[in-house]
């Protein structure tokens, strides 16, 4: 039985780290958080109803057009939010899915994250959030900002269960200013969506003088048959909704950030190790995947 699950955990990253023309180092993947995932990930590719590829047609999602259809709404609220500082970084302890992003410049406000809305979200752009909340199909949403000057470096989502919807709202509509999606550019413009599969290797920048902020979303991956449906919506709303991260301290913190925030401190330890020492800091890290690996083999 131990045999069969290592062969097909293995499979399944093999799968997860050949998927696309780009791709990251072996090391890198191996220890990616994507990896981790690979199995579960493995079968949502398996019995998706839309054919794998980098971006996706916004035509196949009806059901999202009314986002679309009110983008200057959308916006207003967005302007409104950056006018007030919300739209902004978060505690490095408290936002386990995003933390690392904030150190080049990303900024976000959350509208909901795998269950309901926040209620800052309620509260400052209600709008928005009614909007989000009447399509039944989005997980997660909130307004992201990539300052001129910023980027995000080069990774993939951990988990397939959703595709990405980005609207662009108040964007330089420039080339300087785009996404990379599996070798492919795309930049963002006022009022026009993109959709792609965020488990893809993808990275973003912001080359411009411009600001850029877009209405960020995470969409449930359709599914072929319902029993596949069911797994991944039961999956999102009792493991992706435990990463849920606060705009202020009125909001919902998931499990795994309050876990986050008390074990960060051992992620400080190795970023410090990483900066003194990389050898001993890459010994240490692979001597704690292999001990993993041998308490998995002799139980």
């Amino acid at each position: 039985m131990k045999l069969i699950i290592a062969a097909i955990y293995a499979v399944s990253i093999a799968y997860v780290h050949l998927r696309g023309r780009v791709r990251h180092k072996l090391g890198r993947q191996l220890s990616d958080h994507s990896t981790f995932l690979a199995p579960i990930n493995c079968f949502l590719y398996l019995f998706s109803k839309i054919p794998n590829k980098p971006y996706l047609s916004p035509a196949d999602f009806p059901d999202l057009s009314p986002l679309q259809a009110h983008w200057q709404e959308i916006r207003a609220e967005g302007q409104n939010l950056l006018r007030a500082g919300e739209i902004k970084r978060s505690n490095q302890y408290d936002d386990v899915g995003f933390n690392s992003f904030f150190k080049t410049g990303w900024k976000r406000f959350y509208l909901k994250w795998y269950g309901d809305s926040h209620p800052s979200a309620m509260k400052l752009c209600p709008r928005t959030t009614e909007l989000v909340q009447s399509i039944g199909s989005i997980k997660a949403a909130m307004f992201a900002e990539l300052p001129p000057g910023s980027k995000l470096v080069r990774h993939r989502d951990p988990y397939a269960g959703s595709y990405r919807y980005h609207l662009g709202l108040e964007t330089p509509n420039d080339a300087g200013c785009y996404i990379n999606v599996d070798g492919q550019n795309y930049h963002w413009r006022d009022g026009e969506a993109v959709m792609f599969d965020e488990t893809y290797i993808h990275y973003a920048e912001n080359t411009t003088e411009q600001n850029r902020i877009i209405l960020f979303c995470d969409v449930e991956r359709p599914m072929k048959y319902r029993w596949a449906a069911a797994f991944n919506s039961w999956f999102s709303r009792n493991v992706m909704s435990a990463a849920g991260a606060p705009n202020d301290v009125g909001d919902r913190t998931g499990g795994l950030n309050r876990l986050f925030s008390k074990i960060y401190r051992i992620r400080l330890r190795g970023k410090e190790l990483k900066k003194r020492n990389r050898k001993l800091y890459y010994l240490e890290k692979w001597s704690i995947f292999a001990g993993l690996l041998a308490i998995f083999i002799l139980i």
